[in-house]
């Protein structure tokens, strides 16, 4: 815990509330009583509930009785000084944040009342790992030049050869002719998958991001997702995405991909019964949303823009073990048998293409995949 200074004097509600209102981040006046008094309206998404919800509730409503905030408050109210405690972890029975910031100012005008703001920092963390995955995309972009040139000539060789043993030799020999041409055409599609990550320009226009989701949602129910509840939680008024509708597919398509999976395997663990169109007892929840958000620089261009637009995946499966959780978008990660460890760099290397962002917030029971995509200049209509 830090002392950051001195406590200042702050306008309590009504005289306050409206310039607490206007502040971005949360922002909650607990009285001495540690219940709910004002929240700003910043206060309401971050929490998942309305203001006279949250100001009929206690900090004990919200918040586990020993988590760190109560100790922050009553040192607040002790030493009538501004604290700070970093990196914690809001977890309750309506919510689950990790990584904030919380400081604790006291009220003057409200005996025993401290001001409570709330600084999400998960921002400043997406772009740090978006710069790990622009560095992890060019090592694979390296790596598939390489492997385009130097391997799929002679593996074409290869599979010509076994093709002529298949064709003239004995049935003892014809079953290892056919082995070396399976084998030469595994290695030829992992090559073109690596291909993918080459730095082509990409072709951009408006794209419609519910008809990508609806075109995902189709594929998913009529083959991998077939026995998964599928969940559309969309914004209908949302822009166009400026966007590679091909790519959006791919990337959204390997999301449900990998959330089905994990909704199988945690139903094998369990001993779940289910399968196939019997149904797996888990869903996947498909959603957008419009969100005012961070801005960044786009690939290949000067200026900066926003990113408000947010295609969400969420699925109900184990959760990402946490060993792995800071090594999902490195290349050949993978804890699937037989997987290639491609298909998160490859989504992580296309949404930064787009100039867009990347996160994955995961626990027990619960997975979700943010992606946070530029929208198109007013003027434009999606197809």
């Amino acid at each position: 815990m830090s002392v950051h200074g001195a406590a200042e004097a702050v306008l309590a509600p009504p005289d306050g509330g409206a310039l607490l209102d206007a502040m971005p981040m949360p922002v909650m006046l607990v009285g001495a009583d540690n219940r709910v008094r004002h929240v700003n309206s910043a206060a309401e998404p971050f929490f998942g509930a309305s203001s006279p919800h949250l100001v009929q509730m206690g900090l004990a409503d919200l918040l586990a009785a020993d988590h760190p905030i109560f100790l922050l408050v009553e040192q607040v109210r002790r030493d009538g000084v501004t604290i700070a405690e970093h990196e914690l972890t809001l977890d309750g029975p309506r919510l689950h944040r990790t990584g904030i910031t919380v400081q604790g100012t006291l009220v003057a005008e409200e005996p025993g009342g401290v001001l409570l703001t709330f600084h999400d920092s998960s921002a400043a963390r997406a772009l740090d790992r978006q710069l790990t995955f622009r560095s992890a995309a060019r090592s694979v972009s390296g790596m598939a030049a390489i492997l385009a040139h130097e391997v799929k000539n002679p593996l074409s060789g290869i599979r010509g050869a076994a093709q002529l043993l298949e064709s003239s030799v004995g049935e003892g020999d014809r079953e290892l002719a056919v082995l070396i041409r399976d084998e030469a055409d595994r290695i030829r599609d992992l090559v073109e998958r690596m291909e993918m990550f080459s730095d082509k320009p990409l072709e951009r226009r408006p794209v419609n991001i519910h008809r990508v989701l609806e075109r995902v949602r189709m594929l998913a129910e009529q083959g991998f997702a077939s026995g998964v509840r599928i969940v559309e939680e969309y914004d209908p008024s949302l822009p166009p995405v400026w966007g590679n509708r091909d790519q959006l597919v791919q990337v959204l398509l390997n999301l449900v991909k990998n959330a089905a999976e994990a909704i199988m395997s945690g139903n094998q663990g369990s001993g779940h019964p289910g399968s196939g169109n019997q149904g797996l007892g888990g869903e996947i929840i498909l959603g957008t949303a419009y969100r005012h958000g961070v801005r960044l620089a786009v690939p290949g261009m000067e200026q900066r823009v926003e990113l408000p637009l947010v295609v969400s995946v969420r699925d109900s499966g184990p959760g990402i073990p946490e060993s792995i959780r800071p090594h999902l978008f490195e290349p050949f990660l993978t804890t699937k048998a037989g997987g290639s460890g491609l298909g998160l760099a490859l989504a992580g290397k296309i949404i930064d293409d787009h100039g867009g962002v990347i996160e994955i917030d995961s626990r027990p029971g619960r997975t979700e995949v943010l992606l946070h995509l530029p929208v198109v200049a007013e003027g434009k209509d999606a197809p």
